[in-house]
């Protein structure tokens, strides 16, 4: 079984070992809007989407596209692939960005312009790969502008939407640095102590 393999068996038990329930959102993901951060509320017990953030971007006819940006897991690039130097360097984990494609490598990279290949932008400056070859690229020259995911997550028409309007998530103005912050151990606690500091204002 090779590295690539290997890591594909890993996210699918990551995804697997517990149920899957897709939770969604407001007014403020429509699909007519920009990205948005989505902190999943307190009462959100779900096994994968519990005390988590997400960065949600809107595609078309109601559909979203996202990713967890706080489940980092024990693995890194170098461990994937041992035989690849640059993988080597780059030292911080590999994300769960969701349960959709976990046997993709996804690239979240910081730049001004689109890195090529169908690349997504997600916010201003901020692209989502996967094609491999550019994902390789990123991994070679601009790791440090970068976070890596296994997996994302997808919305159908219409499911993010209500999702928030049955309240599982606060939304928030989406934030680059916030979505790339070197260490995610407590954010959702502050997001959450935010969101809840805003709610009360209102």
């Amino acid at each position: 079984m090779n590295a690539r393999s290997r890591f594909a068996c890993l996210a699918l038990c990551l995804v697997a070992a517990g149920p899957f329930a897709a939770a969604g959102a407001s007014r403020a993901a429509d699909s007519s809007e920009g990205p948005v951060i989505l902190v999943a509320k307190p009462a959100l017990r779900d096994f994968l989407y519990g005390a988590t953030i997400l960065i949600a971007k809107p595609l078309d006819n109601g559909r979203h596209i996202g990713l967890i940006v706080n489940r980092p897991t024990r693995v890194t690039l170098g461990k994937l692939f041992p035989d690849h130097g640059p993988s080597q360097k780059v030292t911080d984990p590999l994300y769960l960005g969701g349960p959709v494609n976990t046997e993709t490598i996804f690239a979240l990279v910081q730049r001004g312009d689109n890195p090529g290949k169908r690349s997504v932008q997600i916010a201003p400056d901020l692209f989502l790969a996967h094609d491999r070859e550019i994902v390789d690229r990123i991994i070679e020259s601009e790791a440090g502008n970068a976070r890596f995911f296994a997996g994302l997550v997808l919305w159908r028409p219409n499911e993010l939407r209500t999702e928030i309007d049955r309240g599982f998530w606060y939304v928030l103005d989406a934030d680059v640095e916030l979505v790339l912050r070197k260490s995610t151990e407590g954010l959702w606690e502050e997001l959450v102590k935010r969101s809840e500091m805003k709610a009360r204002a209102i």
